[in-house]
């Protein structure tokens, strides 16, 4: 039985002895994009298909097919009791998993969210993170033209100014499901409430990420992740008591205690006037009325980052949020569909339409 050897680390290994002498030019290798070896995440289970021995290589163009050539000829059957070849979702038969391409070519076919060149915010805002996480996590084992380097580094984290609408939309969407929970336990619906609980529980720990500056995964390892994050204990601790009690209308429940800890972590980032975290009564803005129902000041921290966006145009774009707060950014619409690029598209004419009625309100 092969012990199992997780896969970055084998991809390193396979690099290192088998790929790398027969590679003689100038070249980059990495272990990047999809599967759970990327985050270093992978057990045993996840050798059941697309696991094993790996690595992207990228080359210059002209030498894509030679270098391609050179290493099919030059693969073992086997590399530490794992196959080389296995069969290959994408190719529909088996196939080596020594990718080799152009650095271009490899990031637009299999992250076509994220532009090779300068990218615009609304490029930015229509990038699932689940595509940037595949660019910035796994490894690089060398980069000797520097592409590969530049564009992990681009997009490492967000711009400041998009960062902080997308942080003003998150506070926006949490203000939003706050009251709703209270009213569902109101009246006694109490599936309701555990549904909007739950919500609340993952746009916390959304926000975590976004703090962090970390770009969260889909839903398999989002659990998993928050755990890595600095907030994930403490925050991880009220999340759990949320979870696990029957909601009830409280000024310092599990919920609340983690929406003031959320406000208190956003006031050390520096990217807005600080806020001081305060649960109140439920104001509805509309006949003076207010309800009883315990809700955070997300207002304050809406407009103190929405006050700090430099951006005129991001600054007046209504938070909407951007792809993975707006959409469900599961597979089949950020790998096998248009729809990303179409999203862009839209941020792309509401932007311009924010600037052309800036432009005129100003005339």
């Amino acid at each position: 039985m092969v012990t199992f050897l997780n896969g970055l680390d084998l991809a390193r290994a396979f690099y290192s002895e088998v790929v790398a002498p027969v590679v003689e030019i100038p070249h980059a290798a990495c272990l990047i994009g999809e599967g759970s070896e990327v985050l270093g995440y992978d057990t045993s289970r996840s050798t059941d298909h697309e696991w094993g021995p790996r690595v992207q290589i990228m080359v210059v163009v002209s030498e894509v097919e030679s270098v391609r050539r050179a290493i099919d000829n030059a693969l073992p059957i086997s590399y530490r009791g794992y196959p080389t070849h296995w069969f290959s979702l994408a190719a529909g038969q088996v196939a080596s998993h020594v990718e080799v391409d152009t650095a271009e070519g490899w990031l637009r076919r299999k992250l076509p969210t994220i532009p090779v060149t300068d990218a615009d915010t609304a490029a930015w805002l229509a990038a699932p993170q689940q595509h940037l996480l595949q660019l910035t996590a796994g490894e690089v084992f060398r980069d000797d033209i520097g592409i590969l380097t530049r564009l992990r580094d681009t997009y490492e984290w967000y711009p400041l100014n998009i960062w902080r609408w997308i942080v003003a939309s998150q506070w926006h969407l949490i203000g939003t499901a706050e009251p709703l929970l209270g009213r569902a336990m109101e009246i006694g619906d109490h599936r309701g409430a555990r549904i909007l609980g739950g919500r609340l529980c993952r746009l916390i720990m959304e926000m975590s990420y976004l703090q962090e500056r970390r770009y969260r995964p889909y839903d398999k390892w989002f659990g998993r992740g928050f755990t890595e994050l600095s907030a994930g204990a403490p925050l991880g601790r009220a999340i759990d008591a949320a979870l696990t009690q029957d909601p009830v209308i409280q000024h310092d429940g599990p919920l609340q205690q983690a929406l003031v800890q959320l406000g208190d972590r956003h006031n050390t980032l520096g990217i807005s006037e600080h806020v001081t975290p305060a649960i109140d009564d439920f104001a509805v803005n509309a006949n003076d009325a207010v309800r009883p129902y315990p809700v955070l000041n997300t207002a304050a921290f809406i407009n103190a980052v929405v006050e700090a966006i430099t951006d005129p145009e991001l600054r007046n774009l209504p938070r909407v949020g951007a792809i993975d707060q707006l959409t469900h950014v599961d597979d089949a619409m950020i790998n096998f569909s248009s729809w990303p690029q179409s999203i862009a598209d839209i941020y792309r004419a509401k932007l311009r339409n924010t600037r052309d009625e800036s432009s005129g309100s100003s005339e």
